[in-house]
């Protein structure tokens, strides 16, 4: 019960981020808010870090087996722009649900080949008709948006 509360509460602040990164981007600039945004976040991490008692140190990331896995930042800040750009073009609902579907399909094909270490999950159709009814809901969403219908 606790992991579906954190991932609703993940979706909440994610919404609101992308709302809150694209106003300042309004009024700064796209690179400004990302910098701000990353930079606000290392501070964060940092202090959560050091009060939490500094579980390991940052000499243990030069031992991390895949070296591709600490690519986790620079992912970051392209999910930061993407997600203002998509939020400033489309509107916070449609981003969201598009960004929605997409981390849906990209999670499941992660899952289904074990990519990046993950543990292999078996294919249930079950899972692709789900994915085919959110993508069914974004089309009757996009649908309702349509003047004079």
């Amino acid at each position: 019960m606790s992991g579906i509360l954190i991932a609703i509460l993940s979706g909440i602040m994610m919404s609101v981020q992308g709302v809150f990164n694209t106003g300042v981007t309004r009024q700064t600039s796209i690179w400004t808010a990302a910098t701000f945004v990353q930079l606000s976040a290392l501070v964060v991490s940092l202090a959560a870090w050091y009060i939490t008692g500094k579980q390991a140190s940052f000499g243990s990331l030069f031992s991390i087996d895949r070296k591709y896995m600490l690519l986790g930042g620079v992912i970051g800040i392209a999910i930061t722009y993407t997600v203002i750009k998509s939020v400033a073009i489309l509107g916070p609902a449609k981003s969201a649900m598009l960004i929605v579907t997409a981390q849906l399909i990209a999670a499941y094909l992660i899952e289904l080949f074990g990519l990046f270490g993950m543990e292999k999950a078996a294919f249930e159709w079950r899972k692709v008709i789900a994915l085919v009814f959110v993508i069914g809901g974004i089309i009757m969403f996009q649908w309702s948006g349509l003047k004079g219908h």
